[in-house]
């Protein structure tokens, strides 16, 4: 049994890391980036992760996870529970971090907004002035402005250029930007100074808006989370015992913990829907 548990820990080990072992060739044609996980995987960050990569180690995390429930604990009902947390995990790390992200971003989009204004007010062609944001620009968006920069040279192609940096950055915010850029673009026009230091002000003042809230509904989520694990830190606790192992496998004890995981998760849910604050679509993505 240790022995297929070794090896299990070691394929999920390397699944986890042949993204960054093996990485995805770029060939010459991209492929679509579409769907949810993609979708979420652009916005945490991880856009050099493929998708199916990133299902192999979910996959793994789950096997593994029930492994270790079901050489800690034995019984049945919490294995195909830990197998669920670790499939899941992965998809839940990535969706924190696509918030912590976006949350961010909040005070990093003003500056870079403000960086935009100086270069256009100085004079400077708006494909330069995008570029100039990969040296002056706000440290989290120098790297995708840099890809900008160098694609543009290499293509001279201001919308395709855009295109491919809005896929990077996977924010609202900057799509609604670099749109506004490119209809001044196209079809000219005088106010796009004070279009940018218009939007400048609304992006600062939901930031602020956005964390006071944020600063006083987190105690109340913290208790919430807190509430809906101790019961089960006392589960396991209680299941380390042979008995008590026992009485869980038996079918009441079936039905009690399936009943408790239902009420746990509906509870949960229901949490973050009433405290969840709204998040802006990417309606031109």
């Amino acid at each position: 049994m240790s022995t297929a548990l070794g090896l299990l820990l070691g394929l999920g080990l390397l699944l986890c890391a042949a993204p960054i072992l093996w990485p995805a060739t770029s060939g010459s044609e991209q492929p679509a980036r579409s769907g949810r996980i993609r979708t979420l995987l652009d916005g945490a960050g991880f856009e050099r992760i493929p998708v199916a990569a990133f299902l192999a180690a979910s996959g793994c995390l789950g096997v593994i996870a029930a492994a270790v429930a079901e050489a800690s604990l034995a019984i049945l009902v919490l294995d195909i529970a830990a197998l669920a947390v670790g499939a899941l995990l992965p998809i839940t790390v990535a969706r924190h971090r696509r918030r912590a992200r976006r949350r961010s971003n909040l005070t990093v989009w003003p500056d870079a907004v403000d960086h935009l204004v100086s270069a256009v007010r100085s004079g400077v062609a708006l494909p330069d002035s995008v570029s100039t944001l990969a040296h002056a620009g706000p440290a989290a968006s120098r790297a995708a402005f840099a890809e900008f920069e160098s694609m543009y040279r290499t293509t001279g192609n201001f919308g395709i250029c855009l295109d491919a940096l809005k896929a990077r950055l996977a924010d609202p915010t900057a799509d609604r930007i670099l749109e506004t850029l490119r209809m001044s673009r196209e079809v000219g026009g005088t106010d796009l100074t004070r279009v940018l230091r218009s939007l400048s002000g609304y992006l600062r003042e939901d930031a602020a808006i956005r964390s006071e809230v944020e600063a006083r509904q987190s105690w109340v989520m913290n208790a919430a989370r807190l509430g809906v694990a101790a019961p089960w830190i006392v589960l396991l606790l209680l299941s380390t015992r042979p008995e008590a192992a026992g009485a869980y496998n038996s079918p009441g004890g079936v039905v009690l913990i399936i009943g408790g995981l239902c009420l746990s998760v509906i509870a949960y849910r229901l949490m973050l829907l009433i405290a969840r604050i709204p998040e802006e679509r990417r309606w031109f993505a």
